[in-house]
């Protein structure tokens, strides 16, 4: 990748990008690629070291979807009352926390389902082609594979409401294929270990799988090759405005200037913005995974699965298998629950039994920043110099690419390739 000069009108532009996930890594290369300066500022050591670190793995535009939907309430309710339960609440005296339970809930109607899903698919759906032009331009390897996702249903019940979510595919002219049980076991060989669990699948062929810590490295050693300084181990603690714009980032370690800058903190976004008069409806969900090494290659799954069951995905990576899923909504404590792993155990054993050895298995636990609507906030804010890239929930390194170039693209002045005004924090102020 070779930065660009300015073209004729255009100011290339001091960038200073908060947050080193694979979101903010994502944005800084495309802005070094548009040929501005930037800089990239991380209260870790390293990049991808929080919610990017050991994620589920899955790169799957198709199932883009919002949590709040019609029926979800009334899952929820069910889903608390399970032993391996998919949702866990954790009840507290967070103002926070009860207003974005409550737009959730807001958000569980048809109308707002079907308006908050288009926006997901058209940017996960331009995300993907981003990445894939991304690994074409530079060879970037992150145990990637692009053999697909299966949706398996356990019960006749799951696969017979899968009929909404085909009108939904259709609707956005997403490939897909409705499985049997041999249909299933013939693109996942290793569930023939567990054939009596399955009664059938819904695949998604585009879909793709790599390791977002991986990938997340790799990018910033490309875009630190053009010239992105990182600064790590400074805690970001302001933003400084003189009413207008932005005019430097406080750290603890001093002040970093520049014309432009790009907020991807994930979950801490909000508590930043605020000072500035800007209400950020993010909020942390906990989300749980583990990864083992792979004992026996025949019973290993061979790209991602979701199970519709549990809401969890298993995933390929390499010679390792990623398991991960869960939402606890309990504040911004990230310490993971022992008594979490079972189900992560449960659910790859009773889908791909010995396959992987779980004596060496590691668990991990990381805050997804979710927004009510499940659509992440990209895009311009009232300052003018600054731009937001945060709340991408579940979907972080699915969106990533798509969000870090359309910001890109509007730092810069240009227009962006997909329509992305309804992306913005603007969106809240007019619902």
């Amino acid at each position: 990748m070779a930065a660009r000069n300015a073209l004729p009108g255009e100011r290339l532009l001091k960038v200073v990008v908060l947050g080193a996930g694979v979101i903010g890594v994502t944005t800084a290369y495309y802005l070094a690629k548009a040929g501005h300066e930037v800089t990239v500022v991380e209260r870790q050591d390293g990049v991808a070291l929080e919610t990017s670190f050991a994620n589920a793995g899955e790169i799957s535009p198709g199932y883009a979807s919002p949590w709040a939907s019609p029926g979800v309430p009334g899952k929820a309710v069910k889903w608390l009352m399970m032993r391996h339960a998919p949702l866990i609440l954790r009840p507290k005296l967070d103002p926070a926390m009860v207003a974005w339970l409550l737009a959730t809930l807001r958000n569980c109607t048809a109308e707002r389902y079907a308006i908050n899903k288009r926006r997901m698919v058209r940017l996960a759906e331009y995300s993907r082609d981003q990445l894939v032009a991304l690994r074409s331009e530079t060879g970037i390897a992150y145990d990637e594979r692009s053999l697909g996702t299966l949706q398996l249903f356990r019960t006749q019940a799951q696969l017979d409401a899968a009929a909404k979510d085909i009108e939904v595919l259709q609707s956005y002219g997403v490939p897909f294929e409705v499985l049997d049980r041999a249909g299933c076991l013939a693109v996942e060989p290793g569930l023939a270990y567990a054939r009596d669990v399955i009664v059938g699948g819904l695949r998604l062929p585009r879909d793709e799988t790599g390791d977002c810590f991986k990938f997340t490295n790799a990018l910033a050693t490309l875009a630190a090759a053009q010239g992105v300084r990182f600064e790590f181990g400074q805690r970001i603690l302001a933003l400084e405005s003189d009413g207008g714009g932005v005019r430097a980032a406080r750290t603890e370690k001093g002040a970093i200037s520049g014309d432009a800058f790009v907020v991807a903190l994930g979950s801490y976004s909000p508590g930043l913005l605020r000072p500035l008069g800007l209400r950020l409806p993010v909020y942390p969900v906990k989300g749980y995974s583990l990864t083992a090494p792979i004992k026996a290659v025949d019973r290993a799954p061979q790209s991602t699965l979701l199970d519709e069951t549990f809401k969890i995905a298993v995933t390929r990576l390499g010679d390792r298998i990623r398991v991960g899923g869960m939402a606890q909504v309990s504040g911004y404590d990230c310490d993971p629950e022992t008594r979490r792993h079972s189900t992560l155990d449960y659910c790859l054993e009773s889908l791909f039994p010995g396959a992987a050895d779980l004596s060496e298995a590691e668990y991990w636990a990381g805050l997804r920043p979710m927004t009510p609507d499940s659509t992440p906030i990209v895009g311009a804010t009232p300052f003018a110099n600054l731009f937001l890239n945060t709340g991408h929930g579940t979907l972080g390194w699915t969106m990533a690419c798509g969000s870090g170039r359309l910001v890109a693209d509007l730092v810069s002045g240009a227009t962006p390739d997909i329509e992305s005004a309804d992306l913005a924090i603007s969106r809240y102020a007019a619902a």
